[in-house]
């Protein structure tokens, strides 16, 4: 316990400089602001202001990072509410109640306990974060390569399972990804691998230029054929703070919402996404009269939206613990550490304790800085809300030029970042899921590192990876995942969860 007081006041002692609450403020507002706005997610924002991070400290740039992250779940609540449209795909069960409370005139109270859930929830969150650090940690100190390489295993299919859509697609996203990191020069034969002769390739791919590419060209493009209609709820918000028997209501619901979120956000995949769907179900199972779900049940808000932010703060413990991406956007910020030199996994908290706890204690700060930059601007969020999204897109795409032009002042890395938006838009036109590509491509090159010690270790032997109780328990698990995955009933009911 002294430990972790000492560890806090370490964290808050980086989290509260001058320099790390102004990135903080940022990162939350800008967060917000893009989940607000529906079409800019978090993972094409992220993806867009990597390249600014290379002039800002690491810790400074993994806390604006991280603030756009759980800033972006609180702003797609309020889309969700006023205009029926999620700004965030953990947003979508907020629509159901949320948008016909507010066409009772009671936008104000849904958007005030959502507020509330969300900060509560943050909170605790952060709590788990900091507990679970410190031996989670200790435990990864006992991995060698054998078990790094089963663990990654073990992400890559939980991120198979858990995508939308088939598990044949999502397996050969991964496997996509896997192939990408392959690209460039063997640091080992000084071989290039799948360069086609091409001298911008030998370096490997850009994290950058795949991200963007993927995500922000690909979602500006889908955006643009998709254009939206919002019916942006034109009756007064009224009161933003709820009522005591609101409060009453909503207590359970926000519990439950929690506990579920900070389970189910540490899992790789969509565990985040996952958290808010089943507590909505959970809280309609429960309720005395079911049939006020989907008609402005307060419960069906406060439950949701405690969930999707708890679940998008656990997202960070396997993360910083263990170096495993649970999500894309976690895999975006395993590529903003390693773009500034940082080696993820259990070494950050024993090399860069500051950066570890300060982005903890930062949690702390953003989710009280969203907390009033929320309510107190539910006006402007409206009038942004009215703005069409063919006035915005060009500033974005001219941004997401400058900042690839920027890494390098290379004109190819722009014209691959382009190349990577069509086929990014390509595959989501198939029915493709880009996420797990991403995290193959980010846990490509460690995955191959790791295989490489661990057959060196056991000269050749590939007994390595089942003679050792953790490597063979991670293995064990990826395989009986798969096989339940595989199960017809499973299969209907996964496909049913993410259709609705």
């Amino acid at each position: 316990m002294e430990a972790l007081v000492a560890n806090l006041s370490l964290g808050f002692s980086t989290a509260l400089s001058l320099n790390n609450i102004g990135l903080c403020f940022i990162g939350c507002l800008v967060g917000t602001l893009i989940g607000v706005l529906p079409g800019v997610g978090p993972i094409a924002t992220i993806a867009m202001l990597l390249p600014i991070t290379f002039g800002i400290d690491p810790t400074g740039a993994l806390i604006m990072l991280a603030g756009i992250y759980y800033g972006a779940q609180y702003g797609g609540s309020t889309t969700a509410i006023l205009v029926n449209i999620p700004g965030e795909a953990t947003s979508v069960v907020t629509v159901l109640d949320g948008h016909a409370m507010a066409k009772q005139g009671r936008a104000g109270v849904a958007l005030g306990i959502s507020a509330i859930g969300s900060f509560f929830a943050g909170c605790v969150a952060t709590l788990v974060i900091a507990a679970l650090g410190l031996p989670l940690t200790r435990l990864a100190q006992l991995f060698g390569p054998a078990e790094y390489f089963a663990l990654m295993v073990m992400g890559l299919v939980f991120a198979m399972v858990l995508a939308r859509g088939s598990l044949l697609k999502a397996f050969a996203m991964i496997v996509l990804g896997l192939v990408l990191s392959t690209i460039g020069t063997d640091l080992e034969t000084g071989e290039e691998r799948l360069t086609f002769g091409i001298q911008d390739l030998s370096d490997g791919l850009d994290f950058a230029v795949l991200a963007m590419g993927v995500f922000g060209f690909a979602e500006i493009i889908r955006n643009l054929e998709n254009p939206e209609a919002r019916d942006v709820v034109r009756g007064t918000i009224g009161r933003l703070l709820p009522n005591w028997s609101d409060l009453k209501q909503s207590a359970a619901p926000i519990l439950r919402g929690t506990a579920l979120g900070s389970i189910l956000g540490i899992l790789p995949g969509n565990g985040a996404v996952l958290g808010p769907f089943a507590s909505y179900s959970v809280e309609k199972k429960l309720a005395k009269d079911p049939s006020r779900f989907g008609r402005g049940a307060i419960e069906g808000v406060a439950g949701p939206e405690a969930a999707n932010n708890a679940g998008a703060q656990t997202a960070f413990i396997p993360l910083l613990t263990l170096g495993i991406p649970p999500n894309a956007v976690m895999a975006l910020m395993v590529g903003a550490m390693t773009i500034h030199g940082i080696i993820p996994g259990p070494q950050v908290m024993t090399k860069n304790p500051q950066l570890f706890w300060g982005m903890i204690a930062s949690m702390w700060v953003g989710n009280l800085m969203l907390l009033v930059i929320n309510l107190p601007l539910v006006g402007l969020w409206v009038r942004l809300l009215k703005v069409p999204y063919r006035l915005l897109f060009p500033a974005i795409l001219l941004f997401c030029c400058i900042g690839i032009y920027s890494i390098n002042n290379s004109v190819e890395q722009v014209a691959f970042t382009a190349f990577f938006g069509l086929f990014g838009y390509a595959l989501i036109k198939f029915g493709f899921e880009p996420a797990p590509m991403l995290l193959g491509f980010v846990l490509g090159k460690l995955m191959e590192e790791k295989l490489r010690q661990a057959l060196i270790l056991s000269r050749g032997s590939f007994a390595t990876f089942v003679d050792r109780p953790i490597s063979l328990g991670l293995l064990v698990v990826s395989v009986v995942l798969i096989v339940i995955a595989l199960l017809p009933a499973i299969s209907k009911s996964r496909d049913e969860v993410f259709t609705e």
